[in-house]
């Protein structure tokens, strides 16, 4: 089978079946609703602190602070600080954060396309 070939060909710290691998570690990190979503706001251009907190509704200074700490760790964000008073931060993605993007945006799109069979099943299931 052609799948188990490639399964076994991965070195052991790209194999996301394996609980140590560095691989399931980087998709934890980013398959979170506060990065995925920092991702896309992100996604439009350089942002302040404030104005990142600002487009993603509901993020509290902490869980942002988290996030974007991690996501500059693994080199998704690169934080970009200018000597003035107050000091002012700015957020951009790195080349590989907006590669992760464009998979944001599919699940944003596919989120859009099946939001109303989604409420439905849910109704049912509800029900």
């Amino acid at each position: 089978m052609v799948t188990k070939q490639v399964r076994d060909e991965l070195p052991e710290n790209a194999d996301l079946r394996r609980a140590d691998s560095l691989a399931r570690e980087i998709f934890s990190d980013v398959a979170n609703k506060w990065a995925l979503l920092i991702i896309e706001a992100l996604g439009e251009g350089t942002l302040r602190f404030s104005e990142l907190r600002n487009e993603v509704e509901g993020v509290s200074h902490k869980m942002l602070t988290q996030n974007l700490r991690m996501l500059e760790r693994n080199g998704l964000v690169d934080r970009k600080v200018h000597p003035t008073v107050p000091p002012k931060v700015e957020y951009t993605l790195t080349e590989p954060g907006r590669a992760l993007r464009a998979t944001v945006d599919l699940i944003c799109g596919w989120t859009n396309q099946y939001l109303g069979h989604i409420e439905t099943a849910r109704d049912r299931f509800d029900a």
